[in-house]
């Protein structure tokens, strides 16, 4: 297959103004023979759909796959025992619903907008002597990981969760960068967001979620920490189920439609998928809580968790794709996400397309 498969969007404007990124090609390293062979003259370039599962089950990590077009189920495919309708924790990948329901905020009146500054809005839980920069700090800067505050994810994450003040931490931490600045990729500024609609609601985030993505996704929420003062954690260790997980795409891929209902505005799903910054680790950009880049000539959204946890958004083929992995493994420094990512790309975006030809 063609290792440029699975690129980085080439161009995104930020605040510094436009900048260029180079393409990178996602390598098949770790691959079994089979699945990284280009095909011969004469034979099909695409895996058929119902190949799908049998390549993925290649990949020991992976518990479950499932593939969507326009709303119905093309594959499902899950290890022994597992119950696609049962909650499984999706790490990071949550960041991106909740960056959903702050564009649902903001419709419903509770926020005056992405570019509101943080520092009213988390006015009461500020500390006493707060660094006056974080009124700089806008609610965009959160939702792009731009905060320009010290990380609170890698390295530093058992430090802060093993704090007695969660919030207050992240905003004690120290300025690396300018707000505005290179990306920072930070679970406490996702936290943020949770507090931020906390407060602006009256609600906790939890009765928000149910609320908002419950009846209309048949979403249930499972397990999901929170901090000392009960403010669930924005942007991890939060428990739905692989099929809630897709059905979830879906409506980001409808503009926010859900049948009837309209979940998430669908001018803020556009601004999401808005390449803003650019991610350090993958060279991917990356939106308002969405990582952005295209697969096999196809623009992808997606939405990335610890281990393997993958929700790939492919409007051009109508299609949303769920990759759910052991949680307890890594994905990115060993290259198991460019595997994921590569399966995507050389398989299953080509199935997709061989399928909407045929149908």
């Amino acid at each position: 297959m063609d290792t440029s498969a699975f690129t980085d969007i080439s161009r995104l404007r930020t605040r510094r103004g436009l900048c260029a990124l180079p393409l990178l090609g996602l390598l098949g390293a770790g691959l079994p023979a089979a699945a990284r062979a280009a095909p011969a003259p004469g034979q099909a370039a695409a895996p058929t759909l119902d190949r799908l599962a049998r390549q993925a089950r290649q990949l020991e990590p992976l518990r479950a796959l499932l593939v969507a077009r326009d709303g119905a189920a093309l594959v499902e495919s899950s290890r022994p025992g597992m119950d696609l309708d049962a909650p499984v924790n999706i790490k990071s990948a949550s960041k991106s619903l909740i960056a959903a329901m702050i564009g649902r905020a903001i419709a419903e009146g509770m926020l005056p907008g992405v570019h509101a500054a943080i520092a009213p809005l988390l006015k009461k839980r500020l500390p006493a002597r707060a660094n006056p920069r974080l009124a700089e700090i806008t609610v965009e800067d959160l939702l792009t990981m731009r905060a320009g505050l010290e990380r609170t994810s890698g390295p530093n994450y058992g430090r802060w969760v093993n704090s007695r003040d969660w919030v207050g931490y992240v905003v004690s931490r120290p300025f690396v960068d300018e707000p505005g600045g290179r990306m920072l990729y930070s679970t406490g500024s996702s936290h943020l967001l949770s507090a931020i609609l906390t407060d602006a609601s009256g609600r906790s985030t939890l009765q928000l979620a149910r609320d908002w993505f419950g009846e209309p996704l048949a979403m249930r929420f499972g397990g999901w920490d929170r901090d000392p003062q009960g403010i669930y954690l924005g942007g991890n260790n939060m428990a739905i189920s692989p099929r809630a997980l897709l059905r979830f795409g879906e409506m980001m891929r409808q503009d926010g439609r859900a049948g009837d209902t309209q979940v998430v505005p669908g001018p803020y799903i556009q601004a999401s998928w808005q390449p803003r910054t650019q991610s350090p680790f993958t060279g991917h950009a990356y939106g308002y809580g969405w990582f952005i880049a295209e697969a096999a000539g196809h623009p992808v959204y997606y939405a990335w968790g610890y281990g393997g946890q993958l929700l790939y958004v492919l409007p051009s083929l109508s299609a949303s794709v769920v990759m759910i992995s052991d949680p307890d493994q890594p994905s990115g420094r060993n290259g198991y996400a460019r595997q994921l990512h590569e399966l995507l790309a050389g398989h299953i975006v080509p199935a997709l397309a061989a399928h909407g030809r045929q149908a």
